[in-house]
């Protein structure tokens, strides 16, 4: 029987990565638990437990091998390899999304944009922007499998259904409001807003 995952455990593989990347960039060859823990905030016996889930890693009184396990972790997660990404919406939002350096350290290309608007539009090398009309049959051709969409939250669903519908099978929503996923494809929702009014009220409580 195959055992559930908890979410939580996949965000601390992702934290458990950028660490490694870190490391193997300092020239570091082995790591503990315990130094791993240091730099990711994370105890490390809850790191072991999270490893665990996937097999066995490291050597006993050595420590864990850097860039095998970090190799591991990106199998485990599946970024061992290229992912190409829509972007669906290129305003405000949509155009800084497009300039962020950060997805393609993580193996992830936006190499497709779509927009009703083409005007004034600066796109990034390797990225072509295309009309909204010829959402489905770019992503199908293409072979696109990962979608953001940063569209006004009352064309979402919308956008939504239609990615579905083009195989779509990953999509990473940034409006601010929720929608549905038939099965078979997976929605996370990014609300920017909402982790905002999250820190206000920490902050609040510091204050009382």
């Amino acid at each position: 029987m195959r055992v559930k995952i908890p979410e939580v455990t996949i965000g601390r593989l992702s934290l458990y990565l950028r660490c490694l990347n870190e490391m193997e960039a300092e020239g570091m060859t082995v790591v503990s638990s315990a130094e791993l823990g240091r730099r990711s905030g994370i105890n490390p016996a809850q790191i072991r437990k999270d490893l665990a889930y996937f097999g066995e890693f490291g050597t006993r009184g050595v420590g864990y091998y850097v860039s095998e396990l970090k190799n591991n972790i990106k199998e485990v997660m599946g970024v061992n390899r290229p992912y190409e990404v829509a972007l669906v919406g290129v305003g405000n939002l949509g155009s800084a999304l497009l300039r962020y350096k950060g997805f393609q350290r993580h193996g992830f290309r936006i190499t497709a944009a779509f927009d009703v608007d083409l005007e004034d539009k600066e796109m990034p090398e390797g990225c072509t922007l295309y009309h909204a009309d010829d959402m489905e049959r770019v992503i199908q051709e293409k072979g696109i499998k990962i979608a953001i969409v940063s569209v006004h939250q009352s064309s979402v669903q919308e956008i939504v259904d239609r990615l579905a519908k083009a195989k779509v099978k990953g999509i990473l929503n940034f409006a601010p409001t929720k929608v549905s996923v038939p099965e078979g494809v997976t929605l996370r929702d990014v609300d920017m807003g909402t982790e905002l009014d999250i820190l206000a009220f920490y902050l609040s409580l510091q204050e009382k």
